[in-house]
């Protein structure tokens, strides 16, 4: 359940429907995240209204988003965008994969001024959104660098966020 909690220095939530092939990829990168357990790192999965990320990331510090995007590029191509203090709808339009997506609820955090101090939203570029696709091995490939990346911003318990990437 994605809901306010004690405070946190790092977020990484995973947004998507695991029901709709590439549209999982966020949820896969949180998941993957998870099994690593890291300290001072917390992550969530957000299944549904992405409206829902201004209570999950309420009490923390920095966030990471992970999420499908559908823009035409190239399937499995990673976007970062630090929204802190610039818009991720102007321009980025066809980022999500969602009706309503994680750009409208950055916006709507900042009208509210419930934003944390730093959040950078990562998009996927997907590929197969269809009903009860798989997730495509490109896209697969695409998270596993949004991982690295991510892990290489984190400020983790006083741990090198590269040496965590060892053994996987």
């Amino acid at each position: 359940m994605i809901g306010p909690f004690d405070y946190q220095k790092n977020l990484v939530v995973g947004v998507g429907n695991a029901d709709r092939g590439d549209d999982g990829i966020g949820l896969w990168v949180a998941a993957r995240l998870r099994e690593r357990n890291l300290p001072g790192l917390a992550v969530r999965e957000l299944r549904g209204d992405p409206l829902r990320l201004l209570d999950a990331w309420a009490n923390v510090d920095q966030v990471f988003v992970v999420d499908a995007s559908f823009s035409g590029r190239m399937p499995g191509s990673v976007q970062r965008f630090d929204v802190t203090h610039k818009s991720l709808v102007a321009g980025n339009s066809r980022f999500s994969s969602h009706g309503a997506g994680v750009g409208n609820a950055v916006e709507l955090g900042r009208a509210l001024n419930r934003l944390p101090s730093r959040l950078v939203i990562i998009a996927i570029e997907g590929k197969d959104f269809r009903c009860g696709a798989a997730i495509s091995p490109g896209v697969k490939k695409g998270a596993r660098r949004a991982m690295e990346l991510i892990l290489r911003k984190l400020t983790i318990s006083g741990q090198e966020p590269q040496a965590c990437m060892n053994g996987r």
